[in-house]
Order: C-alpha cells, then sequence, then structure tokens
C-alpha cells in the first residue's frame, strides 16, 4: 500500500467513532478504481454500507482498507459470471442483511473502432459485461431483498449511449441498450424500487484514459465548464438518486457531462 493510503487509512480510522450509520447497504459493481470508487466513497461518507466487486482481489482489498473494513466489504470476480453475480449479493446479505441499493458501474470496451470492421465476438462480449450483468445483478437484488422492502437501483450508463460515438461504437451501443433497461426495471419495480441512470461524460480514470492521456488540456477546452469530469462528480449524483431527496423520480438517465452537451450543433 502507498504511503498515501496509509494516511488515508489512518484518517479513516481515527474518524471510525463519529461516523453516520444510515443503516442501509448499497452493492456497487466494479469499484476498486474509478467511477465505482467514487460512488462507494459518497455512500460511506453519508453512513452507509457498502459492497464493491471488481476483478482484481488485490485492488479490492486495498480498496476496502481505504473505504473502511467497518463500513465496506469486496468480493473478487467478473460481472458477467452469474456465480460471481449470486455471490456477490448473497456476501451482502450475510455481511449486513440487506440489499437496498444497487449500482451497476461495472463496464468494459477493449475495442476502439467502426462497427463495420469490428469483430462480433467482441461486440458480444461489451454487450454481456455492460447490460446482461447489469441485468443479472438487478434480479438477484430484487429476489433477495428490494422485492419486499424497497429501495433504488443506479445504472451508470454513458453519454456514448445517447449520441454517436466515434470509434467507440459498441461501448455506445451498450450502453444505450442500458439507459433501455433501466427504463424498462423502472417500469417493472415501481413502486418499491426506483431505477434512474447516470450518463457521464469523459470522466478520468483508467478506464477513460485513452480518451485525454497527454491532451487533457485539449479535451478540457471542449467542455462549458473547463474540466473532464472526476469519480466524486459521478458518486454525487448517485448519492442523490439513492437519497430521499429522489423519492419522485424513476426512469430517468441523468446526463452529468460538464456541459459538452450543450456544444452540439455548434459549428
Amino acid at each position: 500500500m502507498t504511503e498515501e493510503a496509509q494516511e488515508h487509512t489512518r484518517d479513516r480510522a481515527q474518524e471510525q467513532g463519529r461516523r453516520p450509520d444510515s443503516g442501509r447497504v448499497a452493492l456497487i459493481t466494479g469499484a476498486s478504481r474509478g467511477i465505482g470508487y467514487g460512488v462507494a466513497e459518497a455512500l460511506v461518507a453519508r453512513g452507509d454500507r457498502v459492497v464493491i466487486t471488481g476483478r482484481n482481489e488485490d485492488a479490492l482489498k486495498e480498496a476496502v482498507e481505504r473505504l473502511g473494513a467497518d463500513r465496506v466489504v469486496g468480493i473478487a470476480g467478473k460481472a458477467h459470471d452469474e456465480a460471481h453475480q449470486a455471490a456477490a449479493v448473497d456476501r451482502a446479505m450475510e455481511a449486513f442483511g440487506r440489499v437496498d441499493f444497487l449500482v451497476n458501474n461495472a463496464g468494459t470496451n477493449p475495442v476502439f473502432g467502426p462497427l463495420a470492421d469490428m469483430d462480433l465476438g467482441v461486440a458480444r462480449k461489451v454487450y454481456e459485461t455492460n447490460v446482461i450483468s447489469a441485468l443479472g445483478f438487478a434480479q438477484r437484488t430484487w429476489h433477495a431483498w428490494q422485492k419486499d422492502h424497497g429501495g433504488a437501483i443506479v445504472n451508470i450508463a454513458s453519454i456514448a449511449g445517447l449520441s454517436p460515438s466515434p470509434f467507440i461504437g459498441a461501448y455506445g451501443m451498450s450502453k444505450a441498450a442500458m439507459i433501455n433497461l433501466t427504463i424498462q426495471l423502472a417500469h417493472e419495480m415501481a413502486p418499491g424500487v426506483r431505477v434512474n441512470a447516470i450518463a457521464p461524460a469523459v470522466v478520468k480514470t483508467k478506464f477513460a484514459q485513452a480518451l485525454y492521456e497527454g491532451r487533457e488540456a485539449e479535451a478540457a477546452a471542449a467542455y462549458p465548464l473547463g474540466r473532464l469530469g472526476v469519480p466524486s462528480d459521478i458518486g454525487g449524483a448517485a448519492a442523490f438518486l439513492t437519497s430521499e431527496q429522489s423519492e419522485w423520480v424513476t426512469g430517468q438517465t441523468l446526463v452529468v457531462d460538464g456541459g459538452i452537451f450543450l456544444n452540439a450543433g455548434v459549428g
């Protein structure tokens, strides 16, 4: 663990005696780093207990330590693996006895190029990880807790699902499907469970690094708010959509994009 991470862990430990406890539990997929970790930070800060998933067990353990092992547990696995989906929900129920909130953040984009030349096997992999896994987790949290007790689901989509995105077409296609999945689940799971999506623009994470690395200032200049997103921007949005302040919001896609869509059509 880095010196910075160790210091962060010590700070967390000092706060344990005075942190709030909301009594609520969230399951966040793909949360060892990046947007998922930012969401976990926001929910832990308000007092939720959290189960996080990720593929890399070491990275997951480090994330748990940084967030606070008194409030957070991790379970390693691949999001599209149904056995992992079941294990993650079971772990939440065993550790905390409930799953009020599900945040489907796990995703992949292993290909960069036009759809016309794309290997269909790669496209299937993107869809399986980004869409089918989200449905699988939603089904399992529904049957384990939310069907009888209520709650909220937040799907991390993308502005790539709302407009053409050159060279990441398969990713955009999957995120468009995720937005429609949000609408379908919101209709089916009402009134007890609210289901919404967040559509970020470029957020500074390892996942999106190829979109801005070596040219961040140039990339940020296109945004009316003058910067790229950071994980806490999405964490704040997810905290809102799983809070009492959003009790009359469901089936919506919240665009969190630094204003980039304001430039549409401007020559």
